[in-house]
């Protein structure tokens, strides 16, 4: 877990930076980058559901699509233009997705009680992303000013490409993780997509979680995209370091959210989430490198109420409401809605915005940028608020 989300760390959160300094990609160009996140989670089932659970142990593929990446990662760390970059990034993440599934399954696989055993080991995924942020701004500090400018942020792949080989030749040595599925049932696609969950959309506040869900993404890739970048831009020093704050939020706030649910219920809890993302976004928008700096830090800190309060709820409520029968098909279809279509939305606009407000010498008219994704937080924080309604009864299951 550590070396599985470690590898992601090393390069996804700089991504932006990287190729605006070093590439000098457009905010279009930077939007398709991370758009392979989404290709890769929209293809990622297929390599699961048609490949992992029916042939090869998980273990053994975890090992081999990371021993691949680390060598994809490599190629990544000496493009010098976009033309080249693109196509492997592209290839690298949709052999990437897959293995947070695989290193589940390893997990999963050798445990009684997954509910009471899963998450000590999950928060170690936790850990390894905030080690690649402090590692780049602290102990290599590869995002200075002056690195930056000589190009040192490569160096982020070179990293992710050296955990992603030691983890590779590290799978082989894990447990055994046999494929499960019968294969001689035939597989359809609309299983492997969610697509058999669909019917959960006739109820109208599924549908309309469903919808607030693909929604909220577009605010999401706004911070993905844009925070990294536009915190190098305005001279916050060891920017990466400082934005690990999120992920420590993210593991605090996910501890507290059966708290949440006792006390607010469902609702209340996911409008929570989706106001924290209107607010840190006024406070990035308002917020500077000198007097300003605490308000990008509390912005920054939002994070784990952002994406616990929201994400992890809306896995919690998905799976309350599929049913035995539909619960991994549910998942699969929020997953699909989610990381492949909202956030393929999402960097699409946040790309599109970005060059709006690129000024003539480079820099950012980052005020209007942070606007625009509170805008929209705000505008699904009243459609939810307005179209679902409360379940309290029903909610104090979810605790």
């Amino acid at each position: 877990m550590f070396l599985e989300f470690f590898i992601w760390g090393s390069w996804f959160v700089t991504l932006g930076t990287f190729l605006g300094a070093n590439l000098n990609a457009t905010g279009t160009q930077i939007a398709t980058a991370f758009s392979t996140q989404s290709f890769g989670a929209i293809i990622a089932p297929f390599i699961i559901g048609l490949i992992a659970d029916r042939y090869f142990n998980a273990e053994k593929i975890l090992g081999l699509l990371h021993i691949i990446g680390g060598v994809l990662m490599f190629y990544l760390y000496q493009s010098t233009d976009f033309v080249a970059f693109y196509p492997v990034l592209l290839l690298y993440m949709i052999l990437y997705m897959p293995t947070l599934a695989l290193v589940n399954s390893v997990s999963f696989n050798q445990m009684k009680d997954p509910e009471k055993e899963f998450s000590p080991i999950r928060v170690w995924g936790t850990i390894g992303w905030i080690v690649a942020g402090l590692s780049i701004s602290y102990v290599f500090t590869w995002d200075t000013v002056e690195n930056m400018a000589t190009g040192f942020l490569k160096n982020t792949f070179l990293m992710a490409g050296i955990a992603s080989v030691i983890l590779g030749f590290f799978s082989f040595t894990l447990p055994k993780t046999p494929p499960k599925a019968d294969r001689s049932q035939k597989l359809k696609i609309s299983e492997i997509l969610g697509f058999d969950a669909l019917g959960l959309l006739k109820e109208r506040n599924f549908a309309v979680f469903f919808i607030s869900s693909i929604l909220i993404c577009i605010p999401l890739a706004f911070y993905y995209q844009n925070a990294n970048p536009f915190l190098a831009e305005i001279g916050v020093s060891d920017p990466t370091g400082k934005m690990t704050i999120g992920q420590i939020s993210e593991a605090l706030f996910l501890l507290l959210l059966p708290v949440f649910f006792k006390r607010f219920g469902f609702k209340k809890t996911l409008l929570l989430g989706m106001i924290a993302w209107v607010l840190r976004y006024i406070l990035f928008a308002f917020g500077d490198a000198e007097n300003g700096l605490f308000l990008l830090i509390i912005g920054i800190a939002l994070h784990g109420i952002c994406y616990d309060f929201f994400f992890v709820s809306g896995q919690i409520y998905t799976d309350s409401k599929a049913g035995d029968k539909f619960k991994s098909s549910a998942q699969g279809l929020i997953t699909l809605a989610t990381y492949g279509v909202g956030m393929l939305i999402g960097f699409f606009i946040a790309g599109k915005v970005s060059d709006l407000y690129l000024a003539a010498d480079g820099s950012h008219d980052w005020q209007s940028i942070w606007m625009i994704p509170s805008g929209i937080a705000a505008f699904v924080v009243i459609f939810f608020l307005i179209f679902f309604k409360d379940e309290s009864k029903k909610q104090s299951n979810l605790s």
